[in-house]
């Protein structure tokens, strides 16, 4: 590929958002371009005292419709699509007076903001440009002659280029730039389509876009030999994607990944009604508590599994103070992600300088709805997000004794957890704090003895007497297809169960709880996470 230098002689500017905008026309107009530009960049413009063409001007017609046409043009497309060094391309752009544009400067009506802002829908259908995806593809395509610049970020790169090459710009800049074009025009696209899908209540689409924005390339992916990279989608849920990192080394794939998992399982436990802490360790919760305060929140929580604390994730659903802080500091953790924290827990945090602290300002609505979308080979699947809230369920009693008021409270806190355990998923949990955890089993009973077992290692570490599963409560993630598992469940302690039900052996497995005293409700409501 040589340069393929290209001297930018006239350049249309047509842009939302007007960061920079001035200072790169000044320097434009320093190399003699000339400007056309169009409605409030013109106006701007000239407001600083460059001359500057309307593009009326240069179409002979003006602008109409409210707006909506004044770009869409053959003069206008002409001078970014045709081709100059064909010579047909050239006649025809004589015969018809279009003059060539060799810099197209266009950032697009801010659609997503305006459905940021909760718009009505009028309001978003006008915030939905269609001159400027038209003229950033016309100019993408013809960028063997034409450079397009679709966001203020790039305005330095042209300029450094026009500056060492007497004017022009080079083939391998306007390559990147037209890569970037089409993405940009892509996730514009993206975002309507979704939002129009959700305005109309269609969950399956007959084309299906997602799109992002660049946050941060990252220095590999799951493993060292894995290229990887995080996007913000349009979806503004208070999280990793949104948070502000105050101090600690560049997050990564592994650390967002799970960081988002405690952020989400967090996001269940409403600040207003109780502190809570939640531990992660490679996408799964290994401790999750209430408390009265979160410093208490924070120890039982590390008290059901310390040995995988270490070098987990914690989350808070209130803002960090000194004295959970100082606590948290004791061991190796990598990251710390809250609503917000006070100046002594940042100070008390900044001691640490590998550890992140990340600030999300507010919690993510478990009910809030939205999509989640997994790669499989040759395909994407797409699914509403599971919103489905412990406090908008009806636990059913289905065996003889019913849950004492204290283990229904507990029974509802370990289903609240175990929307966030990955598949199959048991939970013991004993005054408000998890104390046996079993994750990502192929059989239920193997999950209930994995984390009978882990709270067996606890209880030696604590040195305490027996396990806390003794008069714990269980929760599964989904029905017991057989009695062996809750019966698992029952010999490592458990008193009473939670499980949605809808086994073909639900007899069964209720028959078994009522001969052992064993209280269990049902939801109705499964968690699977796979």
């Amino acid at each position: 590929m040589t340069d393929h230098p290209r001297r930018v002689t006239r350049a249309l500017l047509s842009v939302s958002d007007k960061t920079g905008l001035i200072e790169f026309a000044k320097a434009l107009a320093a190399h003699d371009v000339e400007l056309v530009s169009t409605g409030g960049t013109a106006k701007a413009i000239a407001a600083a005292g460059l001359k500057v063409k309307d593009v009326s001007e240069l179409t002979g017609f003006p602008e109409m419709m409210d707006g909506r046409v004044k770009t869409l043009h053959p003069k206008v497309h002409g001078g970014l699509l045709a081709i100059r060094d064909n010579a047909e391309h050239a006649s025809a752009m004589k015969t018809h007076g279009i003059a060539p544009i060799d810099l197209l400067v266009v950032n697009l009506y801010p659609f997503e903001a305006t459905v940021d802002k909760g718009a009505g829908f009028e309001d978003c259908i006008e915030n939905i440009d269609i001159g400027g995806p038209a003229m950033i593809r016309a100019a993408a395509k013809n960028h063997d002659d034409v450079a397009v610049v679709v966001e203020a970020d790039d305005y330095k790169a042209v300029l450094d280029e026009l500056a060492a090459n007497n004017g022009a710009t080079t083939l391998k800049l306007r390559r990147r730039l037209a890569a970037k074009a089409y993405a940009r025009t892509a996730a514009y696209d993206a975002a309507i389509s979704n939002w129009f899908n959700r305005q109309l209540a269609i969950g399956a689409p007959d084309f299906r876009a997602f799109g992002g924005r660049l946050i941060q390339s990252l220095r590999y992916g799951e493993n060292p030999h894995q290229t990887a990279a995080f996007y913000a989608t349009p979806d503004k849920r208070p999280g990793v994607s949104t948070a502000r990192q105050l101090q600690g080394k560049e997050l990564s794939y592994n650390n967002i990944n799970d960081t988002d998992a405690a952020y989400e399982c967090i996001g269940e436990f409403d600040a207003t009604r109780t502190a809570a802490c939640v531990i992660v360790k490679h996408a799964n919760p290994c401790g999750v508590a209430e408390g009265a305060n979160l410093v208490d929140a924070y120890r039982k929580a590390l008290a059901c599994d310390s040995t995988s604390a270490f070098g987990g994730i914690i989350a808070m659903n209130r803002p960090l103070d000194a004295d959970t802080a100082r606590e948290i500091t004791k061991i190796f953790t990598e990251v710390i992600i809250a609503p917000d924290a006070s100046e002594e827990a940042i100070s008390i945090i900044g001691g640490k300088k590998n550890l992140r602290l990340l600030l999300a300002g507010s919690l993510p609505d478990p009910r809030a709805p939205g999509l989640t979308a997994k790669t499989v080979a040759g395909g994407l699947l797409v699914q509403s997000r599971d919103n489905a809230v412990v406090d908008d369920m009806t636990f059913k009693v289905v065996t003889k004794r019913a849950p004492t008021e204290a283990e229904m409270r507990d029974l509802k806190f370990a289903f609240r957890v175990a929307k966030h355990v990955k598949s199959n998923t048991i939970i013991y949990a004993k005054d408000l704090a998890t104390v046996g955890i079993g994750a990502g089993q192929m059989s239920r009973v193997d999950s209930a003895r994995i984390a009978a077992r882990k709270a067996q290692d606890a209880a030696n570490e604590l040195k305490l007497a027996e396990p806390l599963t003794k008069g714990s409560v269980v929760a599964s993630d989904a029905f017991f297809p057989f009695a062996d598992g809750m019966l698992a469940c029952i010999e490592a302690g458990a008193t009473a169960v939670v499980q949605p039900g809808g086994s073909m052996r639900d007899d069964e497995v209720i028959k078994a709880a009522d001969e052992h005293g064993i209280a269990m409700v049902f939801t109705g409501t499964r968690h699977f996470r796979h």
